[in-house]
């Protein structure tokens, strides 16, 4: 079923032109990325689909009952209500079908509706009505929902009274996400969802949205996150739209063949066009070649010339050298502690670093990576332990806030501050290749956006030719091409890296170590971030395991000095086995129950029945027993398999 169709849709600002011809459609279940480079246009469209903003010519068409929610970029939740509170808003009409019941249900059992068969045949079928409806629409699920999605995102039990005004502002965009997943509207629009969200917070909103019952619209950076989520991609490039199916990998492929094609047919085509002006300028003079020439100037004239191929948009270029090698062990850290103020956020933290190492620093936000970071470049102190670097060590630093730059200054000045013995000439080379053009060079610092500051940020990087670079969320605020430019870059960097990163994408294509940070120390897997993933899910495995071995063998009393018996190890399994058939069991009398509900709904409404006040009122209070039967076997399901 299409959801959205979007036609020749042409967006102005001013008299200039920043969407034109636009074509898009979202079908149900679509799960479509909007791609293109920093200012192509991707959150104006997402805008102008959600109503946010008007577009001047084109066409937008829906269904009414359509429903559609939006999440701008970085948007946070402003609310005086508790977390629990503002989640139970989403569900307001919930809630008064629940209250209009309870109402029906003490109509029921007065006297004044149950003697009178007429009155009570209006208020059962009223009361039936309503709770199919209740039902239907989540009504015995939606606390149940409330906690899964808080809990994916971070929000447990003890936290749902807090008052979401008193958050920080990156746990209000994670609550507006969630309060707009609760909504479950028929079309998804999110514009760079994954902003302010840690790895685990991230695999788990993949998940989620993988299973979305809606069609979803996203712009996003995170080009793992894309691949994971997304089924169909629209690329915003020269102010227009390209479709490709598949993920975000499959559209790299297809789109890098058709822009081979269009370079052969453009190519092909200006050998042609270049041939034939070469033969009418020789030949429009000569008397006994004229009518050939100007056939072929008329050849020129009919021929539709095809446009350059949008592969040779601006993007930026530079590399990362080193003076010289820094020894073998290039950093060793030994029961090292971080935090602030005596507060530790991770402790007894060994750490071995090689020459050449590309190590990604991964955990939970808050536990400490970019402290470790500061620690290191002697920015805070460390709270116990030591570190040592390698002799001829060059460290060099990339701040993730980028607050070292003087915001008074212009983009050449900063740059030239920084290297004062170069030559303007060479300033300005260095920063065109990271794409500071003209004019671009006296924009003041604080004039910048996010990418730009990173770009500059990153020139200075380039120039100081450091053996050990130490990054920190080196890929925010860059667009994907961008990314990609420092990926190359610094997989051809000759020294040490030392990273933190969010971007699993990033870490795949340079790590080929992933250090994991916790309060009590740091474990070392030695690959990229899917191989850290794999290991981690065998980890997991093994630990559940043993809790279980553990549980049961406290509950058979096994002595923990002794191994177990074959006959204690089929008891184990024995037990194991128990547990999932009781699930299976609660699945099947759930089944069963829905089914029994089903039936005495069906016969409730039948003629025969329904003139008949002593089966309406036995058969209804079967209802009811069995609704009772039903919420207490969801309860015990949830407990059991969590």
């Amino acid at each position: 079923m299409i959801l959205l169709q979007v036609s020749q849709l042409t967006k102005l600002f001013g008299a200039e032109p920043v969407l034109e011809n636009i074509q898009l459609e979202i079908q149900t279940n679509d799960r479509i990325a909007l791609v293109g480079k920093n200012g192509a246009g991707k959150s104006t469209l997402l805008k102008i689909i959600a109503g946010q903003i008007s577009y001047d010519t084109g066409q937008i068409s829906k269904p009414k009952d359509v429903t559609i929610g939006y999440l701008a970029q970085n948007t946070g939740l402003e609310s005086d209500r508790t977390i629990w509170d503002e989640m139970l808003t989403v569900f307001e009409p919930l809630k008064k079908m629940e209250t209009k019941m309870r109402s029906l249900e003490e109509q029921l059992a007065t006297p004044a509706v149950y003697e009178d068969s007429e009155r009570y045949q209006q208020v059962s079928s009223q009361y039936d009505n309503l709770q199919h409806d209740f039902k239907e629409q989540g009504g015995y699920q939606y606390e149940s929902d409330i906690r899964s999605i808080l809990h994916g995102f971070r929000f447990y039990e003890e936290r749902y009274n807090q008052v979401i005004n008193s958050l920080s502002g990156g746990q209000k965009t994670r609550l507006a996400l969630a309060r707009l997943l609760l909504s479950k509207n028929d079309i998804l629009i999110l514009d760079e969802p994954t902003n302010h969200l840690d790895i685990e917070t991230l695999t788990w909103l993949e998940d989620y949205l993988s299973n979305y019952r809606g069609a979803l619209l996203i712009v996003s950076h995170d080009r793992y996150f894309l691949d994971r989520v997304v089924n169909q991609v629209y690329s915003i490039s020269r102010k227009k739209s390209t479709h490709y199916v598949g993920n975000y990998s499959h559209y790299l492929e297809q789109y890098a063949a058709d822009l081979e094609k269009e370079w052969k047919l453009f190519d092909k085509q200006q050998d042609k066009i270049a041939k034939l002006e070469d033969f009418v300028q020789r030949n429009i003079v000569r008397a006994s070649t004229t009518k050939r020439a100007q056939s072929r100037r008329k050849q020129l004239d009919k021929l539709d010339r095809l446009d350059k191929p949008q592969g040779d948009e601006k993007a930026a270029h530079f590399g990362f050298t080193i003076d010289k090698p820094s020894g073998k062990d290039a950093l060793i850290t030994t029961d090292l502690s971080i935090g602030y103020e005596g507060t530790p956020l991770s402790s007894n933290l060994n750490i071995d670093v090689k020459r050449t190492d590309a190590i990604a620093l991964v955990g939970p936000n808050g536990v400490g990576k970019s402290t470790l970071l500061k620690t290191l470049i002697k920015q805070i102190p460390a709270l116990a332990g030591s570190f040592n670097f390698g002799a001829n060590t060059e460290i060099g630093y990339y701040d993730q806030e980028i607050a070292t730059m003087n915001s008074r200054q212009t983009v050449l000045e900063e740059l030239w501050s920084a290297y004062p013995s170069l030559d303007e000439k060479i300033i300005r080379t260095i920063l065109g290749s990271f794409l500071f053009t003209g004019d671009d060079v006296k924009k003041a610092v604080n004039m910048l956006s996010g990418g730009e500051k990173a770009r500059l940020a990153l020139s200075k990087l380039t120039l100081q030719h450091a053996n050990f670079l130490i990054l920190d969320e080196p890929t925010n605020h860059l667009d994907i091409d961008s990314k990609e430019v420092l990926e190359n870059a610094l997989i051809d960097y000759e020294g040490t890296l030392l990273f933190v990163s969010h971007d699993r994408y990033f870490i795949n294509r340079i790590a080929n170590k992933v250090i994991e940070l916790s309060a009590e120390g740091a474990v070392t897997y030695l690959g990229d971030y899917d191989y850290y993933v794999e290991k981690l899910a065998i980890q997991t495995e093994r630990a559940e395991i043993l809790a279980a071995e553990t549980e049961i063998k406290q509950q058979i009393d096994t002595p923990n000095d002794r191994k177990l018996s074959y006959t204690e190890e089929k008891a184990i399994a024995q037990q194991a086995r128990k547990k999932q058939r009781e699930i299976e069991a609660l699945e099947l009398k759930i089944a069963e129950t829905e089914e029994t509900i089903e039936k005495l709904e069906h016969t409730l409404a039948q003629p025969e029945v329904f003139g008949d006040v002593a089966q309406t009122q036995t058969y209804h209070k079967e209802l009811l027993e069995a609704q009772a039967i039903l919420e207490k076997l969801f309860v015990d399901w949830e407990a059991l398999s969590e």
